[in-house]
């Protein structure tokens, strides 16, 4: 005999279906807990859900800047601007370049935020800063806020191509960089690196002598010449420019890890781990060189179990890292 069917009940549950609204909320819950992983992958999907949402954007700069992800902060603000005029990037942005202490680019967007919301959320925040910086008040060395908006287009694009070792592809962003911007001394270091590991060895250390010499307490000069001397085997200059970096001990954290990786690219693998062991890693986590770099020398000093760790976590982050033959076949 046929068995009877339950009648079906109505019902009045409402399935769920999350919104960019509630991973927006669960990321903010997780940042504030500073679980600051789990925050991003949250805010990642209230991105995926509502791209056009500059809060979205501007809530992921945050918590990029926490962690010392101040490239990538900045990288997120500046997409927010292209396609919207959410007034606050202007104020994230300043934060953002004074942590780098990029101190008069620091200035120049907090002045401009104070101009386009004289009382916003942040102009309490914006005049304090202002405040802590010190600047050059000659107008004729200002740059324009659309020529600081392609200072950090090509600024974020140059970062990405020499913290992946794409140095051909860096090149030519670092020259028309220092076309358009011919005070920006970083960008004449980093193009001396580009040119030397992209085969111009003899210019890549003729034009870093001519930075030396305008700037002979250099930190950034001293740490590219001892790299190039080591590599091209000129031992005794290698010792006179890593001599002098022995005994620097800077406060910027970008600073400290570009020590570290001079360290380690010459084969001082105790030395830059000691460095490495002092760095913030929440504020270099976006910099691929620092997990390259210290997995090498954690293995190279007898931490195999610690290099392992951290080359997992550099080519989790960094993709383009687990292209590398890691730190047991170092280069």
């Amino acid at each position: 005999m046929p068995q009877a069917r339950k009648k079906k009940e109505p019902t009045n549950i409402i399935p769920f279906i999350p919104d960019g609204d509630f991973y927006f909320t669960k990321g903010v819950e997780a940042f504030q807990n500073r679980k600051f992983d789990l925050a991003i992958k949250w805010m990642k999907k209230a991105i995926d859900a509502k791209p056009k949402e500059p809060l979205f954007q501007c809530q992921m700069s945050v918590i990029y800047t926490e962690i010392g992800a101040y490239h990538a902060a900045n990288q997120v603000l500046t997409e927010v601007l292209q396609n919207s005029n959410y007034i606050d990037c202007y104020y994230l942005i300043a934060n953002n370049y004074a942590h780098l202490g990029l101190l008069n680019d620091a200035r120049k967007y907090a002045m401009s935020y104070l101009e386009k919301e004289p009382e916003g959320d942040f102009s309490e925040d914006a005049k304090s800063l202002l405040e802590v910086i010190e600047y050059d008040d000659d107008e004729d060395n200002e740059f324009t806020l659309d020529d600081e908006d392609d200072l950090l287009i090509y600024q974020e694009t140059a970062f990405f191509h020499m913290e992946n070792q794409e140095w051909e592809e860096a090149i030519p962003v670092l020259e028309e960089l220092m076309s358009l911007f011919p005070d920006y001394m970083m960008a004449k270091h980093d193009y001396c690196q580009a040119l030397f590991f992209s085969g111009n060895q003899e210019k890549a250390i003729e034009q870093q002598l001519q930075l030396l010499e305008v700037e002979p307490l250099s930190l950034y000069s001293h740490a590219n010449l001892a790299i190039f001397y080591y590599e091209t085997g000129d031992l005794d200059a290698y010792q006179a420019h890593i001599g002098v970096l022995e005994n620097i001990y800077p406060m910027h954290e970008q600073q400290k890890l570009r020590l570290a990786v001079t360290f380690a690219r010459t084969g001082n693998y105790q030395a830059a781990y000691q460095r490495f062991l002092k760095l913030g890693k929440g504020s270099v986590k976006n910099h691929p060189s620092f997990f390259r770099w210290y997995s090498i020398s954690a293995y190279q000093v007898g931490e195999p179990s610690k290099a392992l760790e951290l080359w997992q976590e550099g080519c989790k982050r960094h993709p383009l890292l687990g292209q590398e033959s890691g730190p047991w076949n170092k280069e």
